[in-house]
């Protein structure tokens, strides 16, 4: 039966998360702590110091690069830091991946999650919740399908993520695509139809299983199908402390938590103020993002290339690139004019051909090249917060967001404004000249075409 409407949250933290990238990482902390909960979010295991500076919170997550990493680097990192998170006593622990199902069996592997979560955790059944409506990412009877445009498209033809350079969707059924990336779990649906059911607890949907773990994903199309999954997930904490899933776990929560009236709705987060001048860096390759710098380049930024394939040569030849980009934003600085650094406006952009080709002659592999790039524009960007005293920065594209944040010696992010869902600004909380800076960081596919505009206004719904 559903928890008496009268009762009240726990009390101490209701969820601990690991994010499988940066931007997918904040999203969390966006939905939490816009729906009334205090949460903050560690780039790196905290420090007993670490969590003792944010009291009284009710969610904590560590944000990795995961999304990039081997089975072997997966095998080596995450089951440790899901440990740590676990052992803090939240009511659930949640591997956070992004509603796009972004993996495969080589790279991100959430499969390779799933087998050494569960198995560091104890337990051998997982639900696998990546739906989530409030984002226009839907899952009906196992298949999921997402939003581009004002269009949705089946994951597996959607025009981003069929093309996505490293982990392309060539399969919608969410079951059928995390079979090929384990081997030691069975999977089954909790569908639509089931939803409506009399079940109260997800134990009612795990079969009999002879392999060694057993995962169920989760349907979810609407506010009602997402308050049926949040109830059975908060109703079977105890029996299943551990999930994998996007934000839409959190969304699901919250929306059974304020219909039982355990958590009250919130009036909608204001913008925090125009800034006078802002740096945006961007990683991404996605159509999405080739719109955003369209509409910077019409609207007032200054749009200035960094050429990836630099990436992939020597030393001098990287860090004579970063020089010249750099010596131009901070001109464009002192003209009043924000820059905008990008290394390609989407999918067709002559200059993939040439990153590709010199990553091939190079012999370079295409994720270590991408870490590159990335550490590199977190290091010109780090400059250009010192060098130019910036207050407020994005970073567009979910793997850059990781690498790059990695250099501005950040250690922890706590939520200020919403814009899209699963893009907000934060505020960085480090030991050095970066504390209180606002920073957003966006995945490569997300956000309306004025996006970085939004941000440089302070956001706010509207």
């Amino acid at each position: 039966m559903p928890e008496n409407s009268t009762s009240s949250l726990p009390d101490g933290l209701l969820i601990t998360w690991f994010g499988d990238d940066f931007t997918g990482a904040s999203a969390v902390l966006e939905v939490l702590s816009f729906s009334g909960l205090p949460s903050v979010l560690f780039l790196q295991t905290p420090t007993p110091e670490d969590l003792d500076r944010f009291p009284d919170v009710r969610g904590v997550g560590i944000a990795s690069v995961a999304r990039t990493l081997s089975n072997t680097e997966i095998t080596a990192t995450v089951p440790g830091a899901l440990r740590d998170l676990y052992n803090l006593g939240a009511q659930l622990l949640h591997y956070k991946v992004c509603t796009t199902l972004d993996s495969s069996p080589e790279v991100g592997s959430i499969g390779c999650a799933l087998e050494s979560g569960a198995r560091e955790i104890g337990v051998k059944q997982v639900p696998v919740l990546i739906a989530a409506p409030q984002m226009r990412r839907y899952q009906s009877f196992g298949h999921l399908f997402a939003s581009f445009d004002d269009k949705i498209y089946r994951i597996d033809r959607h025009p981003v993520m069929r093309e996505h350079p490293v982990t392309p969707i060539t399969e919608s059924d969410v079951a059928a695509h995390l079979q090929q990336q384990t081997a030691a779990t069975d999977f089954g649906c909790v569908t639509l139809e089931d939803l409506k059911g009399s079940a109260t607890s997800l134990a009612d949907y795990f079969e009999p299983s002879n392999s060694q773990f057993a995962a169920l994903t989760i349907d979810c199309v609407d506010p009602q199908s997402e308050k049926a999954v949040g109830a059975l997930l908060w109703q079977s904490r105890k029996q299943h402390p551990f999930v994998i899933g996007s934000q839409g776990v959190e969304y699901a929560l919250v929306r059974h938590w304020q219909a039982e009236g355990l958590l009250a709705p919130l009036p909608p987060v204001k913008s925090i103020g125009h800034a006078d001048r802002m740096a945006i860096v961007s990683g991404s390759v996605s159509e999405a993002t080739a719109q955003q710098i369209a509409w910077s380049r019409q609207n007032g930024f200054e749009c200035i290339r960094f050429d990836a394939s630099s990436a992939c040569q020597s030393r001098d030849v990287l860090e004579t690139e970063m020089q010249r980009v750099l010596s131009l934003a901070l001109q464009s600085l002192e003209r009043g004019v924000d820059p905008l650094i990008f290394t390609a406006e989407g999918p067709a952009d002559s200059y993939i051909v040439k990153f590709k080709q010199t990553l091939k002659a190079n012999s370079i592999e295409v994720q270590q090249a991408n870490k590159t790039i990335g550490k590199a524009l977190g290091q010109i960007l780090y400059r250009l917060i010192n060098e130019a005293g910036l207050g407020r920065v994005v970073i567009s594209g979910g793997d850059t967001s990781g690498f790059a944040t990695r250099q501005l010696g950040i250690f922890a992010l706590t939520a200020l404004a919403p814009t899209i869902p699963g893009a907000p600004i934060f505020k960085a909380h480090s030991h050095g000249r970066i504390d209180g800076l606002e920073i957003a960081l966006k995945g490569g596919q997300m956000g309306s075409p004025d996006y970085f505009g939004w941000v440089k206004e302070g956001g706010g719904h509207r």
